[in-house]
């Protein structure tokens, strides 16, 4: 076993963390074999043997990302975590609750015999112009007026894609129909005694007032699922509710509805939204955002967020942040990345993982199942803290093998069970893959390290230009959340075909074909290109295989021995059950929505 130093944590507020580790040479020899997966007489006259980088060495590696850690503070038992989130829905469960219970009371004191008192009252403004106003107002309660609002809400959530906003906003919609319509809430009351010049179209009164209740759901849902939370949630709040009194203050000059039943309706309305929204929707995983372009897996960095990443680093890995920004977004599809400043002017790089991550990658696996099949032996990630840990782990594993990855500082969390960051080591002075200059020495190093995850028995399933970065002229792979131990030899075959379109996309596919048969057989590159179809592509490189003139894939098969291409259909009992469930269940979702949607009580 070779032979390891031991690990020395010197005590002090200044306290460098530094870890030699030393007999690596030793560990890889026993762990490289054959240099492909064919048998070694078909491969040997091409591919040589695939060891580390020249001149590679662990001390100066190691020395670019020791950055200054000062004490760590352990959090007491019942002090809250940096980035509390207060729990939603006792408060809302109890308005919910007093809403309903005031019904009751409403009910129980007035039952069918509302106060006329009030209504005659209303009758005295049964003149120009405030008739004409009133009616006017009223618009906004027929079927016409809720169907327009509710059309024009749908527009703006389906072209920003935010599809679970609109798909809850009907879910509320549904909930209050339910409410408002059940024998045990709804009481029919009598005509008023008043003049009464627009009567509801059912030419009945009731209590919940019916057309009240649909505009006040209408006009919940599109506040939460329109207006940004924060300042411009309160104004459109304050709008709707302005809007929404003057159209039951209208009605009742119109002697259309009850101003007690209106104003309930009201209350009920715009609470069924927030708890609908605060249950399947909250603001913290599901923002309201207009930024096109944007992904919905990056979590705004809000000034409460940036000072909880600082005070979790500080307390939990002794870093001292001085500053916090956004970073790489458009290369990062499942993460929040961002770019960490410290005190010694040093700088970390950070990744966010929250729980809708975990939904967001869940919700993937199952339609690439429903698409392809189970591509992989593989399972979904049950929690953020296990994904999160995935890539730490990763990482680690990577390093000790004796690649060439970002060292990990560790996992900070921020919120329990809801949200966490990993520190790792950032490279200055780095260019994506898809920026850098490419010369023969780069495009060998990135032949070279598909041979190593080869020969390593690894696959890092997501080889695109934004996850490999040239620091000094040398190749770093980054992002290895996706790492895969012992894939499937189609798993393989694929980073192969990933890395060379990559590389040719900053060359031409002639250089990267000569360079990867100084590493792979021919026919391994063939298999290669047999599997990159489909989803087995990264969506980033997709894109620039679009955008690039060339057909660099038909070039690469065309270099290669000829092969049929490998089918990523995957046949099972599972996908064929899990296919008809979704398509079933969309369907009924669908007639279910658009009854609902176009559903307006009076």
């Amino acid at each position: 076993m070779p032979a390891m130093d031991p690990v020395e944590e010197p005590d002090g507020d200044d306290a460098r963390r530094v870890i030699e580790r030393k007999g690596r040479d030793t560990v890889q020899n026993v762990h490289r074999g054959q240099a492909s997966r064919t048998p070694g007489t078909d491969a040997s006259a091409t591919i040589g043997d695939v060891g580390d980088a020249p001149g590679r060495t662990a001390e100066p590696a190691r020395r670019a990302f020791d950055v200054t850690r000062r004490s760590v503070q352990r959090r007491p038992s019942g002090e809250p975590p940096p980035l509390p989130k207060a729990t939603w829905w006792p408060r809302i469960v109890a308005i919910v609750a007093v809403v309903i219970l005031l019904g009751f009371v409403m009910v129980a004191a007035f039952g069918s015999n509302p106060p006329y008192g009030l209504l005659g009252w209303f009758a005295r403004f049964q003149h120009d112009p405030f008739v004409d106003i009133a009616k006017v107002l009223n618009w906004f309660a027929t079927k016409g007026g809720i169907i327009t609002l509710r059309i024009a809400m749908a527009i703006v959530l389906i072209s920003f894609l935010r599809v679970r906003h609109l798909v809850v906003a009907i879910v509320a919609i549904g909930l209050m129909d339910l409410i408002v319509t059940s024998p045990l809430v709804r009481f029919e009351l009598n005509a008023p005694q008043s003049p009464v010049i627009v009567p509801p179209t059912s030419g009945h009164w009731y209590f919940p007032a019916s057309a009240i209740a649909s505009l006040s759901i209408t006009l919940g849902v599109m506040v939460f699922s329109l207006a940004p939370t924060g300042m411009w949630r309160r104004r459109a709040f304050a709008v709707a509710l302005a809007l929404a009194a003057g159209v039951v203050l209208a009605r009742a000059i119109l002697g259309a509805t009850y101003l007690y039943a209106g104003a309930y309706s009201v209350a009920l309305g715009f609470t069924v939204a927030a708890f609908a929204f605060g249950w399947l929707a909250p603001d913290d995983a599901f923002p309201v955002s207009y930024r096109r372009g944007g992904n919905a897996a990056h979590l705004d960095l809000t000034n409460d967020r940036v000072e909880a990443i600082t005070r979790a680093l500080r307390g939990q890995l002794g870093l001292t942040v001085t500053g916090v920004e956004p970073f790489g977004e458009e290369g990062s599809g499942g993460s929040t990345p961002l770019l960490m400043t410290l005190q010694d002017g040093s700088r970390v790089f950070g990744k966010i993982l929250a729980t809708s991550h975990v939904r967001s990658d869940r919700w993937y696996r199952m339609m690439r199942t429903i698409m392809y099949g189970r591509l992989e032996d593989e399972t979904s990630f049950s929690s953020v803290r296990q994904l999160i840990g995935q890539e730490d782990y990763a990482l680690r594993l990577l390093d000790d093998d004796g690649f060439s990855v970002a060292h990990t500082y560790g996992i900070v969390e921020l919120t329990p069970n809801q949200e966490y960051l990993l520190a790792e080591q950032f490279f200055d002075k780095a260019d994506t893959l898809g920026h850098a200059t490419v010369d023969d020495t780069i495009i060998d190093q990135g032949i070279r390290l598909v041979r190593r995850l080869w020969d390593w028995g690894l696959a890092h399933r997501d080889l695109k230009p934004a996850n490999m970065l040239v620091v000094d002229g040398h190749l770093q792979v980054i992002d290895v959340s996706g790492l895969e131990i012992r894939p499937s030899p189609w798993r393989q075959a694929v980073d192969l075909a990933n890395m060379m379109l990559v590389l040719a996309l900053r060359t031409d596919a002639q250089r990267v074909y000569d360079a990867a048969l100084r590493h792979f057989t021919p026919d391994d590159v063939a298999e290669a290109f047999a599997a990159a179809q489909g989803m087995a592509i990264p969506t980033e490189l997709q894109r620039h295989l679009k955008n690039d003139p060339r057909d660099l894939i038909g070039e690469f098969r065309t270099l290669a021995p000829s092969r049929p291409p490998i089918s990523i259909q995957r046949w099972s009992s599972r996908r064929i059950g899990l296919t008809a469930a979704v398509v079933g269940g969309t369907l009924v979702l669908t007639i279910w929505s658009l009854a609902v949607f176009f559903r307006v009580l009076d």
